[in-house]
């Protein structure tokens, strides 16, 4: 299983870490409490409210089938007492909650789904919060022009090695696909917005093509 992918964005002074797993995105909490009065106790504060329990009973249902709620109605009734104590890893493995992820190592500490930590941020600090939601807004909306950029960088490839290929087979010749990008171009790649962005590569035979990308940006090709 691979590692999920690490992601750190700045709120209000705190670098919050956020990790991209496959059932979405996971902020942490032990980062978001850091530099509130109280630190990492005050996650354990949030879940012994009862809007809390009956927030995460809420998400768990809607997006969990293996949740449990037999177990979740137990601690619901318990929830707003005195004496009524929950820590995330306990909710975890009681009600086999999925939105909220506890562990340790490298990516160690409290990690909520995007949707919950927000919940958090709210109870922590309304500008905080609205902090939080524009700083993620702004990382995923990054994340989505280097994906557009790499889907039309991928689609100009494939009609050049298809044009190529056609003009050698019209020619007599027979050739494979020859356009290969250069090893540095690869998935994760950081590109700056609005800068010319160099790409090369090698073909299989002499040829010198300009191509638009990404909405005029100019891909120049050569032989090897």
């Amino acid at each position: 299983m691979s590692n999920p992918k690490k992601s750190t964005i700045e709120v209000q002074g705190t670098a919050i870490t956020i990790l991209s797993r496959p059932q979405g995105d996971y902020i942490s909490l032990t980062d978001m409490v850091r530099n509130f009065e109280g630190g990492g106790a005050l996650i354990e504060q949030w879940l012994k409210s009862k809007d809390t329990i009956l927030f995460l009973g809420a998400w768990e249902r809607m997006h969990n089938p293996d949740f449990n709620s037999l177990e979740f109605e137990g601690i619901r009734n318990e929830a707003g007492r005195n004496s009524f104590f929950l820590s995330a890893k306990s909710w975890i493995e009681r009600t086999h909650a999925k939105g909220l992820v506890a562990s340790a190592g490298r990516y160690g500490g409290t990690f909520a789904h995007n949707d919950i930590a927000f919940e958090l941020g709210s109870w922590l600090s309304p500008e905080f919060k609205l902090y939080l939601i524009k700083e993620f807004q702004r990382l995923k909306d990054g994340e989505n022009r280097r994906l557009s950029l790499a889907w039309n960088l991928n689609r100009t490839l494939s009609k050049l090695n298809y044009r190529i290929h056609t003009d050698a087979t019209n020619g007599g010749i027979v050739v494979k696909p020859s356009f290969k990008i250069g090893s540095l171009i690869g998935d994760h790649a950081v590109l700056q917005r609005e800068m010319p962005v160099p790409v090369w590569g090698r073909v299989e035979r002499a040829q010198r093509d300009l191509a638009g990308v990404g909405g005029g940006t100019e891909l120049d090709l050569a032989c090897r």
